[in-house]
């Protein structure tokens, strides 16, 4: 049973070669966030693995993979337990606050990974060359050869992440801010660019999009940050502020498009 959260594919590609490998059901957490229920419930098999992979958001998982776990309930057989976490260059204290989370839900984190992909934050960055997407891309393929044969073994104590410089200020600080300043709509728009197509309404994991009758996007008011409306519009139309129009777009190029 492996969770992922994805905005422009890369957790999502990750997710799945692990729940091939591993012969586990995948599970979007946006849309277990949308069922009604307050306790997400969830039983455990004999033998099967308890696995969740998401991208790194300033230095900590994303505020809608913390509110899952918050939500969930574990029965039935004990399981292993791993997290992977994509990144650009460093995941702060993400494992360590992803352990604490879990303990508080009777889970012991038993491995942990960082896999560096290609990012796709281009608020405050422009897309990396394809020289260097490349790159990243085939070294993760080498690291989930490993991810998957431990995970296999169910090997505990594993702690295969890249912390970097002061993850603690990092993840506690930092990411306090990102999550009280950054969550928010207000410097979302679509250019003339846009056609209605409506994707972006589709790929918004927290349904803040609505696209009515051809028209442009409107955005409420909770956001995750994502991204995935700007890299995944296909008319390059939708903007955030004055500092996206003139980069790239990123998407996983294996993965075009998780909701179509």
């Amino acid at each position: 049973m492996i969770f992922y959260f994805s905005g422009t594919g890369n957790s999502f590609y990750l997710a799945k070669q692990i729940a091939v490998a591993q012969g586990e059901d995948l599970f979007s957490i946006a849309k277990e966030m949308d069922r009604s229920a307050e306790v997400l419930a969830y039983e455990m098999k004999e033998n099967e693995t308890l696995g969740f992979v998401f991208p790194v958001y300033a230095w900590a998982p994303p505020k809608i993979v913390m509110d899952f776990v918050r939500r969930m309930r574990v029965s039935g057989t004990e399981p292993y337990v791993f997290s992977v976490h994509s990144c650009g260059e460093e995941e702060g204290n993400t494992a360590k606050i992803m352990e604490k989370a879990l303990s508080k839900k009777g889970l012991t984190l038993d491995a942990a990974f960082s896999v560096v992909m290609p990012s796709n934050y281009i608020v405050g960055f422009d897309v990396e060359s394809q020289e260097v997407v490349a790159k990243k891309l085939a070294e993760a393929e080498v690291e989930l050869v490993e991810i998957n044969r431990l995970i296999k073994d169910s090997e505990k104590g594993v702690l295969q992440v890249i912390r970097g410089k002061s993850p603690t200020l990092k993840s506690v600080v930092a990411n306090a801010f990102f999550n009280w300043f950054a969550l928010n709509t207000k410097y979302f728009f679509a250019t003339d660019q846009c056609n209605g197509c409506g994707i972006c309404e589709k790929q918004c994991p927290v349904h803040t999009i609505t696209v009515k009758d051809k028209g442009k996007p409107v955005w409420g008011k909770q956001c995750t940050q994502c991204f995935g409306c700007i890299n995944t519009c296909p008319q390059k139309a939708i903007q955030y502020g004055k500092g996206t129009a003139n980069k790239g777009r990123y998407q996983h190029p294996e993965i075009k498009s998780m909701f179509e």
